[in-house]
């Protein structure tokens, strides 16, 4: 069932990170720029930034890592109604699809870099490559063809954003 999703920050030279976001039925990969660090204060508003866009049916949960920038998760769940799992400690095989997704982002943007240089177009973008690319997991579909295959099958999706949005790229029927 859509709508579930998986987070992580990827770090560059610190103190720069870009968050990511991977929904676990199609893969789907969405972007945030922390241009500002990656603190509990910093992570909240951009991730509530980056969920506000999606439709409601979207925004069912978000599992994450025990790292210290979600300390405010209660607040980013009343902020977007989405709610906040964690995984256990030391096991990231239960965010299988965002490690996934995480080291192909590593193949556009490397460890020594300082992601705060990187604008959210830019992220956009690579998240528009990654997004149309064909994988096996998905019966060689590209992820956003997987989540527009499911937005077409719930009547109210065509509510949220459109393909190019800033709210992360979510294609939407016309």
């Amino acid at each position: 069932m859509p709508g579930h999703w998986e987070g992580d920050l990827v770090f560059g030279v610190r103190p720069s990170a870009v968050g990511t976001l991977v929904e676990r039925h199609s893969r789907f990969l969405m972007l945030f720029a922390l241009l500002d660090g990656y603190k509990a204060k910093q992570v909240r508003p951009a991730l509530t930034r980056s969920v506000a866009g999606l439709p409601e049916h979207l925004r069912r949960s978000l599992t994450w890592d025990r790292g210290r920038e979600m300390a405010e998760h209660a607040e980013f769940t009343v902020e977007s109604g989405v709610q906040v799992y964690f995984c256990d400690p030391h096991s990231p095989r239960r965010r299988g699809s965002n490690e996934n997704t995480n080291g192909l982002f590593r193949q556009y943007l490397g460890k020594a870099e300082d992601l705060r240089k990187i604008t959210q177009p830019d992220l956009d973008l690579i998240a528009d490559e990654l997004n149309g690319r064909p994988r096996k997991s998905l019966a060689w579909r590209t992820p956003a063809q997987a989540l527009q295959q499911h937005l077409e099958l719930v009547p109210s999706a065509a509510s949220g954003p459109s393909e190019g949005d800033s709210a992360g790229g979510v294609a939407t029927t016309p």
